[in-house]
């Protein structure tokens, strides 16, 4: 079993690979959106390079969850996610960090999820249950 700090050796490659950034750019802390840069359509390229390098299968949707604004309007109210969205983001995402998102729950923010660590921790849970 592969240590949290290989795999974030495999994952700071992977984003390097995808995103064309340098090594000191990725760290645990680094949004794949506001400080990596990547757009939509970098997901699916981080999920397959993440697929080719640990030899797993990654779900669609699974690490990177689709609409999570507009999956139930119950979730979304006046440009917020609402309390029962981020009930539904946490068990979509027990990889994320939730509750930094709850301190601002504004719909702009849902992107700060996307972290390295959140991949990391992903890939963590799901190696560890292979």
């Amino acid at each position: 079993m592969l240590t949290t700090s290989e795999i974030f050796d495999k994952v700071q490659e992977t984003l390097i690979d995808a995103l064309g950034v340098d090594d000191d750019e990725v760290t645990l802390e680094s949004t794949l959106v506001g400080d990596l840069g990547a757009e939509s359509i970098d997901f699916l390229d981080i999920v397959f390079r993440l697929e080719k390098n640990f030899n797993i299968k990654i779900p669609r949707g699974e690490l990177f969850p689709e609409n999570l604004a507009s999956a139930d309007s119950s979730f979304v109210q006046d440009g917020k996610v609402t309390p029962s969205g981020l009930e539904e983001l946490r068990e979509r995402m027990p990889h994320a960090d939730v509750d930094a998102l709850a301190a601002d729950p504004r719909v702009d923010n849902i992107q700060n999820l996307f972290t390295v660590q959140m991949i990391v921790n992903f890939l963590e849970n799901r190696l560890a249950s292979a």
